[in-house]
Parts: C-alpha cells; sequence; structure tokens
C-alpha cells in the first residue's frame, strides 16, 4: 500500500521594522507618534503618566514639526522605510524559494504585524522566524516587536512553533554589506576621519538590562561577551569595532556615538557621546572631512537621510568642517539580501 504524500511544510518568515506614517501629512503624522510615543518599551514610565503626557502634550506639539520634516523625507515610492523593506521581503522571498513564505510588518502603523502574522498564519506554515530588522538588540526596538508577536499569537487557538532572531550585531552579512558601501564612498576621496552614529537609548534602559549589574557605562563595552550580549551599548561598540577592522581603521580613526535623544541630558542621560557635540569639536582638531555611517539602521529614514545626511552636514559645515559624507543604508542591496537569507538559514 503507497505512504501517503506528506503535507507541504513550509517556514514563515516575518521581516519587521520600526514603522512609519501613511503620509507626511500630520493626522497621519499624529497617528504614528501616538502610538510610537505610548509604548511603554520606549517611553517606560507608567501608562496614567505617560498617555495624558505624550497623547495630550507631546504629540501636539511635535507632530506639526515631524510632519514638515517627513515632508523632506518622502519620495515618488512613498516613505524610504516602507519601500525598502518590501523591496526586502521580496528579494528574500526570492532568494529563499517556495519551502518559505516571508512576510514584511511594522512595529506602529502599516504593514501591521498582525496583518503580516495573518498572511502567515493563511500560508499554514509549519513555523515562524522572526527578524525585527535592528542590528542591536534594544527593549525599545527589539524588544518590543518580540512582545507584539507573543501577544498577537497568544490569541490564536493554533500556536506553530516561532523562533526569534534578536541581534545581528556583528553578523557577516550585516558587517560585509556595510564594509562593501563604505569602501565604494572612501574609494571616493580621502577621509580624516569616521563616524560611526548610532540611535541613541536613555542609560537607565541599559542599566535595567544588565546582566547580573554587569553594566557600568564605561570600559565593560570594551569586549563582546556572554555578560553583554544583550547591552545595546556593547553591541554598538562591537559593531563599531568589526566595520572598523572590515575597513582597515586604527581605533584613534574613527569615533562612537550616539543621536537622536528626546529628553534634556540633564534630567535624563542617554548614551554618550552625542554626535551632534562630537561632530562641532572636529574641525577645530583638524578634522575637515568625515565619513559617517549609521549602523543601527539596516534601512534608509528619517533618522539616516534627514537627521544624520543632511543636519549633522550643515552643523558640521557651519562649525568649519568642510565634507560630510553619510554611507547609504543596507536597504535591498544583494550583499544584504544574501546575508539575510543566511540568518534565516542558520535558524
Amino acid at each position: 500500500m503507497p505512504t501517503p504524500a506528506s503535507p507541504q511544510r513550509r517556514i514563515g518568515v516575518l521581516l519587521v521594522n520600526l514603522g512609519t506614517p501613511d503620509s507626511p501629512q500630520t493626522p497621519d503624522v499624529r497617528r504614528y507618534l501616538n502610538e510610537f510615543l505610548t509604548d511603554g518599551r520606549v517611553i517606560d514610565m507608567p501608562a496614567a503618566v505617560r498617555y495624558p503626557l505624550f497623547q495630550g502634550l507631546v504629540v501636539p506639539l511635535r507632530a506639526p514639526k515631524s510632519a514638515k520634516i517627513y515632508q523632506q523625507l518622502w519620495t515618488e515610492r512613498g516613505s524610504p522605510l516602507l519601500y525598502h523593506g518590501l523591496d526586502l521581503q521580496k528579494l528574500v522571498q526570492e532568494k529563499l524559494g517556495k519551502d518559505y513564505v516571508v512576510a514584511f510588518g511594522m512595529r506602529y502603523q502599516n504593514p501591521s504585524i498582525e496583518k503580516a502574522l495573518d498572511e502567515l498564519r493563511a500560508a499554514a506554515v509549519d513555523r515562524i522566524i522572526v527578524l525585527p530588522l535592528f542590528p542591536q538588540y534594544a527593549a525599545a526596538s527589539t524588544g518590543s516587536v518580540q512582545e507584539k508577536v507573543m501577544d498577537i499569537v497568544s490569541k490564536w487557538w493554533v500556536v506553530p512553533s516561532i523562533s526569534f532572531i534578536s541581534t545581528f550585531t556583528d553578523d557577516p552579512g550585516f558587517i560585509g554589506t556595510f564594509v562593501t558601501l563604505g569602501k565604494a564612498e572612501m574609494a571616493k576621496r580621502e577621509y580624516d576621519h569616521v563616524v560611526f552614529s548610532y540611535h541613541g537609548i536613555p542609560e537607565r534602559h541599559v542599566l535595567k538590562g544588565s546582566h547580573n549589574n554587569y553594566c557600568k557605562l564605561g570600559t565593560c563595552c570594551n569586549s563582546y561577551n556572554k555578560n553583554n550580549r544583550y547591552c545595546y551599548r556593547a553591541q554598538c561598540y562591537e559593531t563599531s569595532r568589526q566595520l572598523a577592522a572590515g575597513l582597515g581603521l586604527a581605533p584613534e580613526q574613527y569615533t562612537t556615538s550616539f543621536q537622536s535623544r528626546l529628553q534634556s541630558r540633564l534630567r535624563d542621560p542617554w548614551l554618550q557621546p552625542y554626535t551632534d557635540e562630537v561632530l562641532k569639536e572636529m574641525p577645530a582638531k583638524g578634522i575637515k572631512n568625515v565619513l559617517t555611517f549609521s549602523p543601527a539602521f539596516v534601512a534608509d529614514c528619517l533618522e539616516t537621510t534627514i537627521e544624520v545626511g543632511l543636519e549633522f552636514k550643515e552643523m558640521f559645515e557651519e562649525a568649519g568642517g568642510e565634507h560630510w559624507q553619510l554611507v547609504p543604508s543596507l536597504n535591498s542591496h544583494p550583499q544584504w539580501v544574501e546575508g539575510v537569507v543566511n540568518m534565516i538559514h542558520r535558524n
């Protein structure tokens, strides 16, 4: 008697990035900021304080200003963070083939994580691999995605096996693609210095996640080990060391710094040094030509294109600098697509 054929067992892959407004208009930006800034992992204060403060005061004031910035960022294809994510999804799907189903979602706004998970559930995948597209783990980014995914699937009657790729700080595909892009820029001209600028987080976020109180916000990040594997600061410094090695940079030839702080550093210190302060001091030290990377992001977005690429460039030139060049993000570069595929295969 012939053995009945086994049903096709496919693996679901969920790629997730942070999020973007549906349009650069103030109402859509307000909706995005409301969802983002009331996430308890992003703003870790009691909900009774967080919601009225941000929904009632911060977001209404911030939304019109942010909308003007998003209008600078928007292209004919819409938000770069969205279309680069969709391009990556398509190319990774093509590489992985029919045994995989690749979905893409945003932690905030659209396409939602819930919609992406529904696509995987409809495809009857056997298991799901979740890849938050944040190289360095932080509770406010990767942790928030993981919490959201678990909250959604906890309501399913049948829950498949789910695994998370929580960090790819030192992943060869991630590092290698940025090195390739950096070398392409370095071939065009000579640079005095390289800046690796990461998204900042409050120091308390790092300390709250410290394993056995290992973190001292100092030399403890000089090596990357089992005690600080999920320390955001340690991961950033490790990414910088790996990139510097790939680019052939000595320690004195590069700086690791942090950008995008939300609150006053006097009341609530964020990770230091701050990129905007570091760059203003460089021209007086004879550093006039700077190449900068944003290795906390894998797709160009407001924080890369506008903040690092334009605003920091203006600050640098006003301080006496001559040339400030941002290395493009990974987006859907073929080497990065291959890197994502390899991460999925290893998991």
